[in-house]
């Protein structure tokens, strides 16, 4: 029975029945209509099936249930959660309306309105209203946090919970993510980075046909789709009982006593005066107590100003501006200081971080706090409690004014300073410190860090600085699992510095960019940071730099996004960089002796790889990198040439040899500084030991590396990767249930990512494929086999893993013949294919298969098969039970029944005591249906040898 769909309104709504509340009460409490809730009440009774509201109320009550409807969309991710308003929304019925239809019906509805109308409220309240139309519910992003056109899908991206994907930057990932989901994103202030929305929307509601947009501008966004919906000031039709009226009387009974009605129409009056601004209205209910009506009267008549300047002024924007210059001016002095000086923090402050920034003269910095609270009580500051203390924040009108002030004051480049210092004394305190607490502590800085690196990277004179928040961020960036953003900000440090400084930042960047598996940009990464060094006469530099460019196109082709360097392009950087070298470096020896493997010899098989390299010449080059590596000392520079020697071995089909050179690079790098380029090492160094111990049989290993792979924190986006070798290790050992559900993160992450090829993604695939062949699922097979398709190299699935994988299913269904045809060709005929992870599986099942088909030439293959697996636990076993049944030898079969369970592959067990038939059958049988695996096809009774 499928699960309902069950929206996240409808979740609340079914929260509610549980206590028990009237429509009415729970339309107080969700904020929207009572015919709402009567709406999602109906919904919920044909959903859930029950016959009416009480059998609602006791499902309700099931926490379990309960508590997931609430948290879990109908597609099963996070449901996206509106921001709760502290104050109930007052008015615009008429507006209310209109937009929460228009949203429904149109792609992209821009509210439009100027800055204190109530566009924020308005959005909110509709976004509100229309959850239960969207399969996977609404998600508010709000846009006054970031400064940085080119990070509004970033912002989203952190919305939705959606990271980077290998091979792509963020908005590629996010847009891939939305593609089939039906989501309302509500886009609050987006009139600051119009520049950056403009671009990002257009191309999401041209590739994310479910997605809604519900923007809120000063401004129309100018954007293909838009649908105008200009937000006015509140009604103050008629007077007292107006919707203006309806909001200062609700806000200042909030604050202190309410008015009396004899005094509405004198609120009218005052509302009228305000335009019916609602932040204006909201701002003179918050001294309604202390002032009154008189003392609010007298204060916008004496102080009222005109606007003037800027292309957005005009005759409905000068209200806001009128109360705000007034409020400024009833403050105190040292008040007015710090309302101006706080205006630098984009993000939620705390009462320290304030002092740090404002609390010079004339404001003395035990002042601070007690200003902070005054501010607050005036609602110039909002108050957010949190984990870590209280934190204030100006609103995003307030904070634009405060700028203006301080601009007027002559402090504008006193207190960016000041923040800029505050922020790179936070940076360093983060870069030191960790805890549980440390993501959330980043969090509530990462857009402070981002804002006053934007300031001083636009001022020369600030350079040095900006440089240093740049690099700081970028660590910061790679830890918070932000790759994107690490490799941009090592970038833009290199622009802010010259020569060496800017050579280093740029090495960082490549190495962030290997995490990202953008060759692409590792290639090009590598080139500018061998011209840096150039520049600040680092000619041993510049040659370590070039040699590592040209590795790269090598090791890494597979991770090119656009065009691979060509074999001439590449062999000019080893050129040019040999000429460089000079004498007694062991660095730069090590870095050309391993691109000289790379690009040379070929220790990767890369895709414009000389054909005519022979195995041991390219083992005798790799071993040399090796070798000068480890005497230059650099772990990193150690586990690359260890790599191009597995790479070689595997060539050579030095099987065990290749398995022992992956597991080496992972000691190397455990005790290695931690660095991108570390990192990307390490996650290499891990695929490739799980890869190769499957190769030799070590299954135990395999998921081991495998396990420690798909954990690896980097990785927790790029669950395809992530997971590749341990679905393959998983599906040897024959665990149904963990490749099953493996799969479900692979796929999905797949899927994600943009559906990528990739040399460790086939094999995974076509694992999950044999699984689902060995369940008897043949449907579930066609649909893995089509994705194995569209995961990797047609060609590796043909004379590769897809072989070995095929012949286990055929043979499980007592296909001998058809088996036997899979894996038809010698090995030496798939070489390319085989040697590296599959040369010991493909040649023992090419025995099985033999023996089981009645080929004449059988015991020829056991043979040969038995030489190229010695060693191998598992293969071996395989060979050995191909011989058993060839001489119908019972004690032997049984022997390798033993072999396979010491060696952790309880599939191989199973079967082996299948065929053994008798009474050894039932306890196969037994152990497949323990294992969720299919019966095997029935045989005609064996004659074993007496």
């Amino acid at each position: 029975m499928s699960t309902p769909v069950i929206s996240a309104r409808e979740a609340d709504v079914l929260a509610l029945l549980g206590e028990h509340l009237s429509n009415a009460e729970m339309a107080a409490r969700l904020f929207i209509s009572v015919r709402t809730v009567e709406s999602h009440v109906s919904s919920l009774l044909r959903k859930l099936e029950v016959p009416d509201r009480r059998a609602l109320s006791r499902h309700a009550s099931e926490p379990t249930r309960a508590e997931q409807a609430r948290s879990m969309t109908s597609r099963g991710r996070p449901a996206p959660a509106l921001p709760a308003p502290l104050t109930a929304f007052v008015g615009r019925t008429r507006e209310r309306g209109e937009l929460a239809s228009a949203v429904t019906e149109r792609r992209l509805v821009t509210a439009v309105g100027l800055g204190g109308v109530g566009k924020t409220r308005l959005a909110l309240a509709v976004a509100a209203d229309v959850t239960g139309d969207f399969a996977d519910g609404v998600c508010f992003v709000d846009l006054v946090p970031v400064t940085d056109p080119g990070r509004v899908g970033a912002a989203v991206a952190a919305a939705m919970g959606v990271g980077e994907q290998p091979g792509r930057g963020l908005d590629d990932a996010l847009v891939a993510a939305l593609a089939d989901r039906q989501v309302l994103l509500v886009l609050d202030n987006c009139e600051q980075v119009r520049d950056g929305v403009a671009p990002f929307l257009e191309r999401l509601l041209v590739a994310c046909p479910g997605i809604r947009v519900l923007a809120t501008s000063r401004a129309r966004l100018m954007v293909p789709f838009e649908w105008v919906f200009p937000v006015p000031p509140l009604s103050r039709v008629g007077g007292g009982a107006s919707e203006a009226a309806a909001l200062f009387l609700e806000r200042a009974a909030a604050v202190g006593r309410a008015p009396a009605p004899a005094e509405r129409d004198r609120i009218a009056e005052l509302c009228e005066r305000l335009d019916g601004m609602a932040l204006a209205i909201e701002l003179a209910a918050a001294r309604w107590s202390t002032l009154g009506l008189d003392g609010l009267a007298a204060g916008l008549g004496d102080q009222l100003r005109i606007l003037a300047g800027g292309p957005r002024a005009d005759g409905r924007h000068r209200s806001v501006r009128a109360v705000l210059d007034w409020s400024h001016d009833l403050l105190e002095p040292q008040d007015r200081a710090l309302l101006r000086r706080v205006s630098a923090f984009v993000a939620p402050f705390t009462a320290e971080a304030a002092v740090e920034v404002a609390g010079f003269a004339p404001l003395e910095r035990a002042a601070v706090a007690d200003g902070l609270g005054r501010l607050a009580e005036q609602s110039l500051l909002a108050v957010t409690p949190s984990d870590t203390g209280t934190r204030y924040q100006a609103l995003e009108t307030l904070r634009q004014y405060g700028t203006e002030r301080l601009t007027e004051a002559g402090e504008l480049d006193d207190v960016r300073s000041r923040h800029l210092a505050w922020c790179l004394a936070g940076a360093a305190g983060l870069q030191e410190g960790g805890g549980s607490d440390w993501r959330a502590r980043f969090d509530a800085v990462a857009e402070d860090l981002r804002a006053a690196l934007t300031w001083s990277a636009g001022r020369p004179e600030q350079h040095a600085d900006a440089c240093r928040l740049a690099l700081s961020l970028a660590e910061l960036a790679f830890t918070r699992n932000l790759l994107g953003e690490a490799q941009q900000r090592h970038e833009q440090a290199a622009s802010l510095t010259a020569g060496a400084g800017a050579a280093a930042a740029l090495r960082q960047a490549a190495g962030v960019a290997g995490c990202r598996r953008l060759g692409d940009d590792m290639y090009r990464l590598y080139r500018a940071a061998a011209e840096a060094a150039r520049h600040a006469g680092d000619a041993a530099g510049a040659a370590r730099d070039l040699a590592a460019a040209a590795t790269a196109a090598y090791r890494f082709s597979s991770t090119f996004t656009g065009r691979v360097p060509p074999v001439d392009e590449v062999t000019g950087l080893l050129a040019e960089a040999r000429e460089l070298t000079g004498d007694d470096d062991p660095a730069t020896e090590a870095a050309l002796a391993l691109a000289e493997a790379a690009v040379v010899a070929d220790a990767f098989g890369a895709v414009q790889g000389a054909p005519d390299n022979t195995a041991p010449d390219t083992v005798a080059c790799a071993e040399r990198a090796v070798e000068l590596a480890r005497r230059a000392g650099d772990p990193v520079a150690r586990s690359a040439a260890l790599d191009a020697l597995s790479g070689a071995q595997s060539w050579a089909g030095e099987s065990f040899a290749a398995a022992a050179a992956a597991r080496a690079r992972i000691d190397i790098l455990t005790s290695a500084p931690s660095a991108p380029a570390r990192t990307h090492e390490l996650i290499d160094a891990l695929a490739m030991a799980a890869a190769t111990a499957v190769g030799t049989g070590e299954l135990p290993a395999a998921r081991r590396w495998g396990r420690r792979l798909a954990g690896h924190p980097q990785l927790a986006e790029v669950g395809d990767h992530a997971t590749s070798w341990l679905l393959v290790a998983d599906a040897f050992v024959g665990d149904a249930d963990a490749v099953l559900t493996s799969s479900v993160r692979f796929l999905d992450a797949w899927e994600q990512s943009g559906r990528q090829r990739s040399f460790s993604l086939g094999p995974a695939a076509a694992s999950v494929a044999m699984i689902h062949g060995l369940r008897g699922d043949h449907e579930a097979r066609a649909t893995w086999l089509a994705i194995t398709d569209r995961t990797g190299s047609e060609e590796d699935h043909r004379h590769g893993h897809g072989a070995v994988f095929d012949t286990m299913v055929l043979l499980h269904h007592g296909d001998a013949h058809a088996a036997l045809e899979r894996v038809a060709p010698e090995p030496e005929q798939v070489w390319k294919w085989v040697c590296w992870v599959w040369l010991h599986w493909y040649t023992a099942l090419r025995a099985e298969a033999a023996v089981l088909a009645g080929h004449p030439d059988a015991r020829g293959r056991i043979a040969a098969a038995r030489a190229v697996v010695a060693g191998n636990p598992v293969a071996t076993a395989l060979v050995d039970r191909a011989e058993a049944l060839l001489g119908g030898d019972l004690p032997q079969l049984l022997a390798t029944a033993s072999a396979f369970e010491a060696a952790d592959c309880r599939y191989q067990w199973s079967r082996t005591l299948l065929l053994a038939g008798g009474a050894h059958a039932a306890t196969g049988a037994s152990a497949l249906a323990d294992l969720g695996l299919a019966p095997m096809a029935a045989r005609s009774p064996h004659h074993w040898r007496p």
